[in-house]
């Protein structure tokens, strides 16, 4: 499902250069799931925003379900994005403006869906919010927030999916509750996942773990019973 060759990030400073990432070769097969756990600063958010396409590689090739990014101007990554890709971000990025029904339909209606509203509203009771769909951000709890950017990302059943710290902001029994809905969920649409995370339960529950350290995967291990 994904394949890295080479993958470097640099950022050019007034007198320097800045290596975020360095050499990454990896290889991620269909409906894995796959934590990458390392220090801050390591790496992992650069790492997901190269896969995202919400950030342009230095040098190397990413390639997602055999497309090579590089080869996508600006909207056929959208169309990537919009048809096969849900990105989950530890500050939910929802639209305030929008109801949670809103926000999980906005990209079944961006993608043309007339069922769009049906379909949101049934992946909002799947996450136990089928209570709160005319709710705003501002009235919902931080679990609740994420939910709903859980059943956004995953409503148009993609085939990856992509999660920057998904239970980063939230309190350690809130984090439980959402990370069961999002494995839950993973496994019920078949993507494959991949997450940033500083919590080493959530990265216990994945097929493998990725360790990275000053932008290099320093090491690779499988979990021997996951989620």
């Amino acid at each position: 499902m994904i394949e890295l060759q080479a993958l470097s990030m640099r950022y050019p400073l007034e007198r320097d250069t800045v290596t975020v990432l360095q050499a990454i070769d990896l290889s991620i097969d269909r409906g894995e799931s796959v934590a990458v756990v390392g220090p801050s600063g390591s790496g992992k958010t650069t790492l997901l925003l190269l896969l995202a396409g919400l950030e342009q590689a230095s040098d190397g090739v990413i390639l997602i379900d055999g497309v090579r990014l590089s080869d996508l101007d600006v909207d056929a990554m959208a169309d990537l994005r919009r048809d096969r890709l849900g990105i989950i971000f530890q500050s939910f990025h929802l639209i305030p403006s929008l109801s949670a029904l809103g926000n999980v339909a906005l990209p079944l209606e961006i993608a043309g869906k007339s069922d769009a509203r049906q379909q949101a509203r049934e992946m909002l009771e799947k996450v136990d919010l089928g209570h709160r769909v005319q709710h705003y951000p501002t009235q919902l709890s931080g679990g609740e927030q994420q939910r709903v950017a859980i059943a956004r990302a995953l409503v148009h059943s993609p085939a990856l999916l992509i999660a920057d710290e998904p239970t980063g902001n939230l309190d350690q029994h809130t984090g439980d509750k959402v990370g069961d809905l999002l494995f839950n969920l993973h496994t019920d649409v078949g993507a494959t996942l991949i997450m940033a995370t500083h919590d080493q339960e959530m990265a216990r529950r994945c097929d493998r773990i990725l360790q990275m350290e000053n932008g290099s995967l320093v090491e690779q291990r499988h979990n021997a019973v996951s989620a």
